[in-house]
């Protein structure tokens, strides 16, 4: 897919968080464990709140940011990539959190590249405090996993 504008990047962003919920959903229901259905349903509920907080940004953010045009942005068949991944139902949570963590990782590169190509300073430091988020919320989930199988 290409992308024209940043109001594009962010609403596909979004979008791809709604995807990797619906793959959550999907992975929940072939599960046999009950310690990674709940990761999965952690999971939903993680993409849902990120989806929104992407929505309130887009509603709130100034037009002459989100209407910003760009030249050179494509990105995968996220829907696809969603729809092809596959769990065995003995997973793991390590299992589990590969998954998420290659998909998440996929859409803070695709940030990165409206970070490197961003017309201005300003924009590039809206996008930037995005990438940085994404990743402080991947290391805490990584740390909360962790914590998990501690116990």
């Amino acid at each position: 897919m290409r992308i024209q504008q940043l109001r594009d990047l962010l609403a596909l962003v979004a979008a791809s968080r709604l995807e990797m919920k619906a793959l959550y959903r999907r992975l929940s229901q072939h599960l046999d464990g009950t310690r990674g259905k709940m990761m999965l349903n952690y999971l939903q509920q993680q993409q849902q709140q990120v989806h929104d907080a992407l929505m309130r940004y887009i509603a709130a953010a100034p037009s002459h940011i989100l209407d910003t045009w760009y030249d050179g942005i494509v990105f995968e068949d996220f829907t696809q990539r969603c729809q092809t991944q596959h769990l065995a139902a003995n997973a793991n949570d390590e299992d589990i959190l590969e998954i998420h963590l290659d998909l998440e990782d996929r859409l803070i590169k695709l940030l990165e590249q409206g970070v490197n190509m961003a017309a201005t300073e300003e924009i590039r430091g809206a996008l930037m405090n995005l990438v940085e988020v994404e990743r402080k919320q991947q290391k805490q989930l990584v740390h909360n996993v962790n914590r998990l199988e501690d116990l």
